[in-house]
């Protein structure tokens, strides 16, 4: 046998003996289970209840089915109607639930971070329109829709607001600016920047706004006393102080009607 002949048999023999390599099945993903189907009643009801709204409106449909509503827009599977009833064990009313702090929203059980950010979004712009009729008209012909912008934006709050409205010497509403949040019972008011906004936005008179989270919209001696400060102020600049309101839950009280200005 020659080399080349004795090299072939040594190669076939180790081959005979290595080992095999047999590649291993890649492993196959379980598939995914199918969310649970919604049962029928959840459905019916889901397209009767908007159906209710297309046909009637809000005015007819209690809080409760209102909040369902808008809960359909994210929890697009279930039940949602527990969870409206829990946040209005929570906050109340209606009102309330939209203006609640997204914090306190979000410990409600079925609330999560996007459902309690829609909630947010449909104030703000409730807020704005409400704003848009008021903005860049007359006070005088224009007092009643203000007061609702007012009831709207600080009636329901769980703590105290200062706004203050800004009037040009025509009495046209020119700006509508948050001064100050505070807590349930105090908000801090400081007259001098009260003055300094006034001057920068080029002001004639003012309307001072604060709500009572308690309901009761009754001034309180601090309350006469802040007003007291603020007209002595106004009057040093020659800007006038119409009125100053405080905003309860259902009703409001005016300074100027009153006495108190």
């Amino acid at each position: 046998m020659n080399r080349s002949r004795a090299t072939q048999l040594s190669l076939f023999e180790a081959a005979a003996v290595a080992p095999v390599q047999i590649a291993k099945p890649k492993p196959v993903a379980p598939p995914k289970p199918k969310p649970p189907k919604q049962p029928n009643y959840v459905a019916g009801h889901r397209e009767r209840l908007r159906t209710r709204f297309l046909v009637g409106g809000a005015e007819p449909l209690p809080d409760y089915e209102l909040l369902e509503l808008l809960l359909f827009r994210c929890l697009k599977n279930g039940d949602v109607k527990p969870t409206a009833h829990r946040l209005l064990e929570e906050f109340d009313d209606f009102n309330r639930v939209l203006s609640a702090p997204i914090e306190r929203l979000q410990k409600v059980k079925g609330i999560g971070p996007e459902i309690a950010l829609d909630l947010k979004l449909i104030e703000a712009a409730t807020h704005r329109m409400s704003q848009g009729k008021v903005l860049k008209r007359p006070v005088i012909s224009s007092w009643n829709a203000l007061l609702e912008h007012c009831r709207v934006t600080m009636s329901h709050r769980e703590t105290e607001m200062f706004r203050i409205l800004f009037l040009d010497r025509k009495n046209v509403l020119i700006a509508d600016e948050i001064q100050g949040k505070g807590t349930v019972d105090h908000v801090p008011v400081y007259p001098r920047e009260v003055i300094k906004r006034a001057l920068d936005l080029n002001a004639s008179a003012l309307i001072l706004v604060h709500n009572h989270p308690s309901g009761d919209p009754t001034p309180s001696t601090a309350d006469i006393d802040m007003t007291e400060t603020i007209q002595r102020a106004c009057e040093l600049v020659g800007i006038t102080l119409h009125d100053h309101l405080i905003i309860g839950k259902s009703t409001e009280v005016s300074f100027k009607s009153e006495g108190y200005l």
